[in-house]
């Protein structure tokens, strides 16, 4: 038996313009996080000549690997050549649709578990590879190259994407207090919305192609606060961060409709008169969590606020590995 243990993430800078769309045009500037909730993945060796997969609302006996109908188990079983006599079970610590990044969690850490089956130790650019290959080329799903990355990588990363595709990972350089004092001035809520982010991506990688100024403008500027962002993080200026995700919040709105909603832009108000400095919502919009930075002692005025919202308070950590094999028997 093997089990993966792979984290999702949150989004601290230049979100959306990882799309290919906008960096094989002008390159991009992603910073990005490993988060503490994890999606866990089990393979073992079954005695029937069968693959078997439960997960995600579906359990799944079939005799060949052609015959599963989940995209991603399908392909990356016929990507490592894995044979039937397989038994494979995902877990996860946090729903879909939320804006952290699970399904490349997932694919992340399945590869991993299949290489681990294998006997392969792949390094965490292979898996990252192997991910974007399988959800990108194969399955053509639309998105951007960052979930990939910091599921296999981990830690606090600055990704810099060239107008070839090719990604320079490097961590944060942040002092450690610096990243304690940072979980302790973000606050997580859950809006109860979900969404697809691929149709949100793919409707602003069209607004990009088609020469949507407004939308290649809003990219541009959010590049830009994504530079300010690493310079802030690395100087330790986290109010300096605060109020640069209020900046990206006004520039991510200009993106589309559906980035937002008025329930959303009204917790978004409560938050910023309760002493909030700036926020975002996960992902590529439209719901999901809502993270907000404030000082400690706004934090009670926050919470009491939103919980007559109905929101639910989720708290996470960093994480500083990537991928891993938590279980090998």
């Amino acid at each position: 038996m093997i089990i993966s243990r792979t984290p999702v993430r949150i989004p601290l800078g230049g979100g959306g313009t990882d799309l290919p769309a906008y960096y094989e045009q002008f390159e991009s500037l992603i910073l990005t996080a490993a988060v503490n909730r994890f999606v866990f993945i089990v393979v073992k060796k079954h005695f029937e000549e069968t693959v078997r997969f439960t997960g995600y609302h579906r359990k799944e006996v079939v005799k060949t690997r052609e015959e599963i109908q989940h995209p991603v188990v399908r392909e990356a079983l016929e990507l490592l050549k894995i044979a039937p006599g397989i038994e494979i079970v995902s877990i996860s610590d946090v729903p879909a649709n939320t804006g952290l990044g699970t399904s490349s969690s997932f694919t992340v850490g399945l590869l991993n578990a299949l290489h681990a089956y294998k006997g392969e130790h792949p390094t965490p650019e292979t898996l990252a590879r192997e991910a974007l290959t399988i959800e990108r080329i194969i399955l053509k799903e639309p998105g951007g190259l960052q979930d990939q990355y910091v599921a296999a990588y981990g830690g606090l990363l600055s990704l810099g994407i060239s107008t070839k595709g090719k990604v320079a990972v490097h961590a944060l350089k942040v002092d450690p207090h610096v990243v304690s004092e940072l979980e302790n001035r973000l606050v997580f809520f859950y809006t109860n919305f979900s969404r697809t982010a691929s149709e949100i991506q793919a409707g602003h990688a069209q607004a990009i192609s088609s020469g949507n100024g407004q939308a290649l403008e809003s990219l541009h500027e959010i590049k830009r606060i994504g530079l300010k962002t690493k310079t802030a993080f690395e100087a330790g200026d986290l109010d300096g961060f605060g109020r640069l995700l209020h900046a990206h919040w006004d520039s991510k709105k200009k993106l589309g409709g559906n980035i937002s909603n008025g329930s959303i832009d009204r917790w978004y108000q409560i938050a910023m008169e309760a002493g909030a400095l700036g926020g975002k919502l996960m992902g590529a919009g439209g719901g999901g969590f809502l993270m907000l930075y404030c000082h400690p002692e706004a934090k009670h005025r926050i919470r009491a606020l939103l919980a007559k919202e109905s929101l639910k308070e989720i708290a996470f950590r960093f994480e500083a590995t990537g991928s891993r094999i938590i279980l090998n028997i």
